[in-house]
């Protein structure tokens, strides 16, 4: 039998996943009585713990309270937190890197010799890189994910890419971070259908407007719904090309948000992407270095024609290389 420290510690760690016990179920955890298991709920109730109990057959859980209670981590849970904080200390939400730096300055301090290593491990042997996206408001992000799981219409002024604006009103469905932007699919109730939004570009009004019932999704695979509303959507070209090598091949040379890919057979597949520069379209799939054949826009099939022979001449003019 455990020692009744060490028991509690046990019972804390256990309410903390997140789900409902039967007394029956801790006291076979614990290997005590259920009369032991009151007992201890008591103590942590005591210590300022919120463990709510069901009526009936006694169910305990563990809510929240006015206060942060301590956190029970194992070895995993530690370390990913602590990889998570320092991943969110140079992320793309404005305003938490230095929350980020303090909370993960805490962990690291109360984190046995062990774990310090490899989560130290892990830091020096990764080179960051700078984000090109831009940073969201944090408190944008928990109010949109409110709406989003309360089903409140959102109420907003939103920028285009072009840099119209105009005021929108949006039942908010998903959030989703391509790894550059962060990003909100809802249905458009003005536009009478769905739409992708910048959430760096939107500006939200208060309050929120009415409470709505949740349609079903534009598409069972929500990521590569929005994969395809990103890459192509805002773009005044829409480029598609046969791309002469695999699906998976092709997808290990660009961002998931850049383009959406669908295979004809094992050794080619459909590229489907947007620019507003055909001169950037080109060169892009060019630089892939994977054979192509173009089938849109058609102003791309003849902006290849340029481009060719601009190359062809620096080509045949040995002395362009060195002027």
């Amino acid at each position: 039998m455990l020692e009744t420290s060490a028991r509690l510690l046990k019972l804390l760690s256990l309410l903390q996943t997140h789900r409902e016990w039967s007394g029956l179920e801790l006291a076979e955890r614990l290997g005590v009585t259920a009369r032991t298991v009151r007992r201890d709920v008591g103590r942590l109730r005591e210590l300022g713990y919120p463990v709510h109990a069901t009526a009936g057959t006694p169910g305990y859980r563990l809510g929240a309270g006015t206060d942060l209670p301590p956190l029970l981590l194992d070895d995993d849970e530690a370390v990913a937190v602590a990889v998570g904080l320092r991943t969110a200390a140079g992320g793309s939400v404005a305003g938490i890197e230095e929350t980020s730096a303090r909370a993960l300055a805490k962990l690291e301090r109360v984190l046995p010799s062990r774990l310090r290593q490899r989560v130290h491990a892990l830091q020096s042997m990764t080179v960051p890189m700078n984000r090109a996206g831009s940073a969201v408001d944090p408190a944008a992000l928990t109010a949109i994910a409110a709406a989003c799981r309360d089903h409140e219409t959102l109420r907003f002024d939103y920028r285009t890419h072009d840099g119209q604006d105009s005021a929108r009103a949006a039942e908010p469905y998903r959030l989703l971070h391509s790894g550059r932007h962060w990003y909100l699919l809802g249905w458009d109730t003005g536009r009478a259908g769905w739409r992708t939004y910048r959430v760096d570009r939107l500006r939200l009004r208060t309050p929120n407007g009415p409470r709505f019932a949740p349609r079903d999704p534009p598409d069972t695979d929500l990521a590569a719904y929005m994969s395809r509303s990103i890459s192509s959507a805002p773009y005044r070209y829409q480029g598609r090309f046969t791309m002469h090598a695999a699906a998976e091949v092709v997808a290990e040379r660009m961002p998931a948000t850049v383009g959406t890919i669908e295979p004809l057979d094992e050794r080619s597949c459909t590229l489907s992407t947007g620019s507003n520069d055909l001169d950037e379209l080109a060169m892009w799939v060019v630089l892939m270095d994977i054979d192509f054949d173009v089938h849109e826009p058609p102003e791309l099939v003849d902006r290849f024609g340029v481009l060719f022979a601009r190359l062809a001449r620096v080509v045949k003019t040995p002395s362009a290389f060195t002027k």
